[in-house]
């Protein structure tokens, strides 16, 4: 299949290259199995998740709907990048056309920043759940967390629009060559010859509104949470609280400081190594520890999740 875009009044054909991993040619093997074995932790994990809140009643409540979310989230923001990976690294065959590479783009910047406000309304919802108990039913109803989850999603999927129709604009005269595993944002405007200022601006614009605020909107919820917790009389309650909130935070914080260091920079400082280093955290790591964290540790859903699988093996 052929693919064209147009650069001023000449259109081009443009298929790229990505270097994924290339200069380690010993271990392409072992590469896409331990590819595999991540992307299948994140499917099996988050499916989990997912399905028993799904078809659970006694989960269908606010804090398990910002969860379910959270799960089909990884799942589909996973996809959007290991299942080509996974066929670049098992045939060798790394390229990609221009279309796929905008396509991927585009998806992966808008579940990616979906995850960020998505993040920051759970951090509320446990603001209002642990520092304002009895307010709870009111401020958290079915109806509103319908309504921020559907805020969330068309806010991401809208506020990407913008970048990803510049990066379509740009001309890649100089290189096709992608140095990274994926197309991501940074390494594309890389080896455009395009003038990257304006694209540029409209990145740190979008991080500060979007990334910033949900940092922040993020850290002062469970700041105000763990001011509550310590005024806890008692110890076991706290420290039970306190490892809860130090999981959370500690999930939080990599995907914000790895999405940060990727993004908000100057092009020019990018480095292929610590990039495609600081991506796979993001891509892989946090995806993959959600589950976990969130919700297989909690006994709630683990005693739910035993009554399911006893149902189905009887």
């Amino acid at each position: 299949m052929i693919y064209y875009i147009t650069s001023g009044n000449q259109s081009q054909l443009v298929i790229f290259t990505v270097q994924c991993f290339a200069e380690k040619e010993d271990f392409q093997v072992l590469f896409f199995i331990l590819f595999l074995l991540i992307y299948l932790i994140i499917i099996l994990g988050n499916s989990t998740v997912f399905t028993t809140i799904t078809l659970s009643p006694k989960l269908h409540t606010p804090m398990y709907m910002f969860l379910g979310n959270l799960s089909f989230l990884d799942i589909s923001y996973t996809s959007t990048t290991f299942p080509k990976l996974l066929h670049m690294v098992y045939t060798q065959q790394k390229t990609i056309s221009f279309t796929g590479c905008i396509t991927q783009l585009y998806f992966f910047m808008a579940l990616a920043c979906t995850e960020c406000l998505l993040l920051a309304v759970m951090a509320y919802d446990r603001y209002v759940a642990i520092c304002h108990p009895l307010h709870y039913t009111v401020l958290m109803s079915h109806e509103h967390c319908a309504r921020l989850i559907t805020v969330v999603w068309a806010v991401a999927f809208l506020d990407i629009e913008p970048i990803t129709s510049v990066v379509a604009n740009l001309s890649f005269c100089s290189s096709h060559h992608i140095d990274h595993f994926f197309c991501d944002l940074i390494p594309l405007l890389k080896i455009t010859c395009s003038d990257t200022s304006t694209i540029e601006i409209l990145i740190y614009i979008n991080g500060m509104i979007v990334g910033v605020t949900s940092y922040t909107l993020t850290s002062v919820s469970y700041g105000f949470i763990i001011h509550t917790i310590l005024n806890i009389h008692s110890s076991q309650g706290r420290q039970k609280a306190f490892s809860t909130c130090t999981s959370h935070l500690t999930c939080v914080t990599i995907f914000y400081g790895t999405i940060t260091c990727s993004y908000m920079r100057p092009t020019k400082s990018y480095n292929p190594g610590l990039d495609s280093f600081f991506a796979l955290l993001y891509v892989a790591l946090v995806p993959m520890l959600n589950p976990f964290i969130y919700t297989l540790k909690n006994k709630e859903f683990k005693d739910i999740f035993s009554e399911m699988m006893n149902t189905i093996w009887s």
